[in-house]
């Protein structure tokens, strides 16, 4: 289902809704237009758990800059897109940003209009759309996590290291992913064992054996890495970024890479992606916001505050933060999806999913 045509090692290429503010439909155009405000409707992993987050120092920095308000809500990325397309009729996004599919699935429902923000020409071209529908604000990798503290250190069992480790008796019910359709990451799920296990039905076949194992649907990837580093999980899914952040806060956190038994670990580019919502009450504000997440600053910070790697590739992050995530990615084999194929086939693998699994 996935086109491979080429395969890199992760280290070459890489160089609970919350709501700020209240949401009112604005009577007119030019009362919306004068608005000092934004809002921003996105997936979870860039805001901190103790306001020390990437999008935490850029909405603090973009309304000392500008004096625009950030209003910030927070869900998955299915959800926010599902949120969008309900009040389509009353829109009150002005940006979205999401992991993929989610993004071509919001362009494909009419909820994107053409900006294309000033940096972006430094964006690569597969990180953002041809018409300039959306593009790449964080790059990002889609990761598995464990816990340190349990697995390994001369106690068993050791680390996992393939989809097959965790169908063992040893992580009855200490597996959890989130929900795919719903939540990037969990989708993610689905894409990775399609492309590990060579297509739909023996990714199929393999997650309905982990069902044995697996607690249940999260519609949050954010909520599972806590309970990860308790020890309540010994496995979740989760994404480079937004794991690697929260380690900070929770040392027996883990990254790791899935590979199928005999093959090499795998991932693949989920990039947090940011588009213009199409009549957005506050669009000049929006683009002013698009135009910051993309500058110079804001793109160095990703590393430094936000763990992630910059969209840009005239940004050379040389911080410890960079250093430690080339080295956790070193040596992964990178695949990139057929991310037309996923937007249009979506549903029905969520309901092949679901299907198998009896979610």
């Amino acid at each position: 289902m996935s086109r491979v045509p080429q395969i890199r090692t992760l280290a070459a290429v890489s160089g609970s809704l919350l709501l700020a503010g209240s949401l009112t439909a604005c009577g007119g155009e030019s009362s919306a237009s004068d608005a000092k405000e934004v809002t921003v409707y996105s997936a979870d992993g860039l805001k901190g758990e103790n306001g020390d987050g990437w999008y935490d120092q850029v909405f603090k920095d973009f309304e000392k800059k500008t004096g625009i308000k950030v209003n910030y809500v927070e869900g998955g990325s299915g959800e926010m897109v599902q949120r969008a397309v309900r009040e389509k009729s009353n829109t009150q996004a002005d940006v979205i940003i999401t992991l993929p599919p989610f993004i071509q699935q919001a362009d494909d429902k009419g909820l994107l209009q053409a900006y294309e923000p000033a940096g972006s020409d430094q964006v690569d071209g597969a990180d953002k759309a041809p018409d300039g529908k959306w593009t790449s604000v964080v790059n990002n990798y889609f990761g598995f996590i464990y816990n340190k503290k349990e697995l390994g250190g001369g106690k068993a069992p050791e680390p996992p290291k393939t989809w097959e480790d965790l169908t063992e008796p040893a992580y009855k019910d200490k597996v959890q992913y989130s929900t795919p359709g719903v939540a990037g990451d969990g989708t993610a799920v689905l894409i990775k064992a399609m492309h590990d296990f060579g297509g739909k039905k023996p990714a199929m076949d393999y997650l309905k054996k982990l069902q044995t194992n697996n607690v249940g649907p999260s519609a949050s990837t954010g909520k599972l890495a806590p309970k990860v580093d308790k020890g309540e999980l010994l496995v979740a899914n989760g994404d480079v970024q937004m794991n690697y952040a929260q380690s900070k806060d929770m040392p027996n956190l883990g990254i790791w890479f899935p590979a199928k038994q005999g093959g090499k670990p795998t991932t693949f580019a989920l990039p947090y992606a940011a588009g213009l919502v199409n009549k957005a009450p506050h669009s000049a504000n929006a683009k002013k916001f698009l135009d910051y997440l993309l500058g110079q600053k804001a793109q160095q910070q990703v590393s430094e505050i936000g763990g992630g790697f910059a969209a840009r590739k005239d940004i050379k992050a040389t911080d410890a933060n960079a250093v430690a995530l080339d080295k956790i990615v070193d040596g992964v084999e990178v695949f990139e999806p057929d991310w037309s194929d996923i937007a249009k086939n979506l549903p029905a693998y969520v309901e092949d999913w679901k299907s198998a699994t009896g979610s």
